[in-house]
């Protein structure tokens, strides 16, 4: 059996045994159509015959064309899988990615805006009606408390512990944090729940501290909509919720907060993904040290 025709058995294999979803077999038939395709432009058709070094060559030229890390990772799954079917199928011996590792990620800094850059967008002008005030506090409480967008969303009236400055956040799994909600966060916030959530509220109830004009919870989408919005009036094109959070946690360690208090700030499991917020610039790192060191100066 010659690769072309293992590809379509193992593809069927994919929808029909393993019961693995349509996206999922269309990806990996692209994927295996340009492997084997490429394989046929080197004379190779038969399955014995693929070496580790081709495919490794493969994958390089993969990443040398400019396709995405996410999409490599795909497609290396994909001739994977399809070598180890090969082999279980006894369709071939020859195994040439039984220990092919992953292509490793490359670390993707956090996009982030400046102090000044966040000033101007929260010092903007903000309408003075209900939608406004829930608006400014919105990105208020995304830039001030670290939120995501769907943890904001999910916040309900009883989380939020105005009085002892808190906010009680269900994350990722249900996993509960409780953050800081002080400063501008809890005067916008406040300012909202008195005088702008009221005039949002629909005819059915709804716990919810962001609403929509329909009295509803407010979705996610409409929270990107609303941070895009407001960024574009400021001069921040493609502004983001999750921007406001990475600025959040890179402004705290740039003023001096310990990695393990943004990472709980933050609801990390692991330290490992906080720290990619640690490329503070080199200003900083410089200011830090001529403050810190005793014999910096001498």
């Amino acid at each position: 059996m010659d690769l072309e025709r293992a590809k379509g058995e193992f593809l069927n294999y994919l929808a029909v045994e393993r019961g693995s979803s349509d996206n999922t077999v269309v990806a990996y038939g692209r994927d295996l159509t340009r492997y084997v395709g490429w394989l046929a432009g080197r004379g190779v058709s038969d399955p014995d015959d693929v070496m580790r070094a081709l495919v490794e060559e493969h994958i390089a030229a993969l990443v040398e064309v400019g396709l995405a890390p996410a999409s490599v990772e795909r497609a290396v799954s994909a001739i994977k899988g399809f070598h180890r079917f090969m082999v279980n199928d006894e369709i071939c011996s020859a195994f040439p990615t039984s220990d092919l590792p992953l292509p490793a990620k490359p670390a993707r800094l956090p996009d982030v805006i400046s102090v000044e850059d966040a000033e101007r967008l929260l010092d903007q002008p903000f309408p003075s009606t209900p939608a406004g005030l829930r608006d400014h506090a919105i990105l208020e409480v995304l830039y001030g408390c670290g939120l995501r967008a769907s943890e904001l969303c999910g916040l309900d009236q009883r989380a939020v512990l105005l009085d002892e400055g808190l906010l009680r956040v269900f994350g990722k799994g249900g996993k509960e944090r409780v953050v800081p909600a002080l400063g501008a966060a809890a005067a916008t916030l406040e300012d909202y729940l008195d005088r702008g959530r009221g005039a949002l509220v629909g005819r059915r109830p709804c716990d919810a501290v962001f609403l929509n004009v329909r009295g509803g919870r407010l979705s996610r989408q409409s929270v990107h909509a609303i941070v895009e919005k407001y960024g574009r009036v400021a001069g921040l094109k493609g502004l983001h919720p999750h921007t406001l959070r990475h600025s959040f946690a890179t402004h705290l360690l740039e003023g001096g907060a310990d990695l393990r208090v943004v990472q709980e700030l933050l609801g990390h499991a692991n330290i490992a993904t906080t720290q990619l917020y640690t490329h503070v610039d080199r200003t900083h790192i410089r200011r830090v040290y001529l403050a810190a060191h005793p014999r910096a100066r001498q």
